[in-house]
């Protein structure tokens, strides 16, 4: 896979500069509904289905897809093996859930092993789904797909629901392995450990793991998938449930924080990975669009610094997009997005002045590192399964989403100092 390797870094992978992503933007706005419907048509790529059509249950409430592709990394006879080469995330730039994966594997030093390909819309409205519109010919430079969901049809021809990032792809077999975005982290961290650099960060300790997968699996309907119940739901009750829940967490959080520099105390984890790129999210696109909001994640003093703190981080901030829209509307309505956000100091204003450093032990570190004298085989185990990738709609709804201790409180306090 050596040629692939090549290829994937003579690729411009975009900047977190806004002013060249918005530049890349409008760029892709060439790839027309006319041409990927004639892509569509030579592949055999089928529209994508809409979330507020087919995931919508009787109360109107979101209930999200589970993941199609969760076949887990591991030692086990019919698991996934760990490879060099072989796989790459795909990814988009808007979407929190992809950044994730990106994000743990640039920390872990494996971008030389795992590589990665930003998807983008498909066409002028998306009807197809995830595309490449910012490579040429429109095409994924690493398999020569036009549409993220050919990786889906190759995996099993009879998969009917959206295609989604982020994507571990095969890219020896061209086929989607694992969507899995509730543990893919996790497998990156653990079965990917025997290609790290020896002194790579812990994010994911072993004798911690129990207590973050909890707080994971309570995250994801209460904040990750908070903006989506807001704005995909199709009823008041169902708009208030995911209203309450969302800002009812986050004051939980911002009461955490208080105390801890991250979120399980002086070290990064794979939690707070989860936790930053949604908050990015919602404070710079997502709120506009579900209506009133209770607070910007400014207003939350702990909050707002925890998320300066990490975007100080080179790796936080690489993966930082502010997108803004290229189309304002009616003249004398257009949006602050369109109007005044290019010319906003985003990167003054995110930057940390430093102050959480005194909530920490180490304030200069702040990955934790792997014990001494532990080997590869003592780090890796078999990764943790979640009722959110569960087929029955009654379980993967919101409310199955608890904690044994409150989320305001940091379960395993001061022992990520050891």
């Amino acid at each position: 896979m050596s040629e692939v390797k090549e290829e994937q870094k003579a690729i411009d992978y975009g900047s977190c500069d806004i002013f060249a992503h918005q530049n890349k933007a409008k760029a892709a706005a060439t790839y027309t509904d006319a041409e990927a419907e004639e892509h569509a048509k030579e592949v055999g790529a089928k529209p994508r289905p809409r979330e507020t059509i087919s995931e919508i249950d009787e109360r109107g409430a979101f209930i999200r897809q589970p993941n199609a592709f969760i076949q887990p990394f591991g030692a086990g006879e019919n698991d996934l093996k760990a490879e060099a080469n072989r796989f790459a995330i795909y990814w988009a730039h808007g979407c929190h859930w992809s950044n994730r994966p990106v994000i743990v594997r640039d920390i872990l030093g494996l971008t030389d092993v795992i590589a990665d390909v930003h998807t983008t819309h498909s066409g002028e409205t998306n009807v197809y789904g995830h595309g490449f519109a910012d490579y040429p010919e429109h095409k994924d430079p690493l398999a020569g797909a036009y549409f993220l969901s050919e990786f889906y049809k190759n995996a099993n021809p009879d998969y009917q629901g959206r295609a989604t990032t982020p994507t571990f792809v095969d890219l020896k077999e061209k086929k989607a392995v694992n969507n899995d975005y509730h543990r893919l982290t996790n497998y990156i961290e653990v079965q990917f450990r025997p290609f790290q650099p020896k002194d790579a960060p812990d994010l994911y300790p072993k004798k911690y793991r129990k207590e973050i997968d909890e707080f994971n699996d309570w995250l994801f309907p209460h904040v990750n998938n908070g903006h989506y119940r807001m704005a995909f739901c199709q009823s008041w009750e169902a708009y208030n449930e995911a209203y309450e829940d969302f800002f009812e967490s986050l004051e939980k959080l911002d009461q955490r924080l208080s105390e801890n520099r991250f979120l399980f105390g002086d070290y990064i984890t794979d939690s707070d990975v989860r936790l930053y790129v949604t908050l990015v999210r919602w404070e710079t696109s997502y709120y506009r669009n579900v209506g009133p909001i209770k607070k910007r994640i400014t207003e939350y003093p702990n909050i707002w610094g925890y998320v300066k703190d990490l975007y100080s981080l080179p790796v936080f901030k690489k993966y930082t997009f502010f997108e803004f829209p290229t189309e304002g509307g009616p003249e004398l309505f257009r949006s602050f997005a369109y109007r005044i956000a290019s010319q906003v100091p985003y990167d003054k204003l995110w930057t940390s002045d430093g102050s959480r450093k005194a909530l920490s032990s180490t304030p200069d570190e702040v990955y934790l590192r792997h014990p001494e004298g532990e080997t590869v085989e003592d780090y890796q185990s078999e990764i943790s399964t979640t009722i959110w990738n569960s087929p029955e709609w009654a379980d993967r709804n919101p409310k199955n989403g608890v904690l044994s201790t409150d989320a305001s409180i940091n379960p395993i306090a001061s022992k990520l100092r050891d």
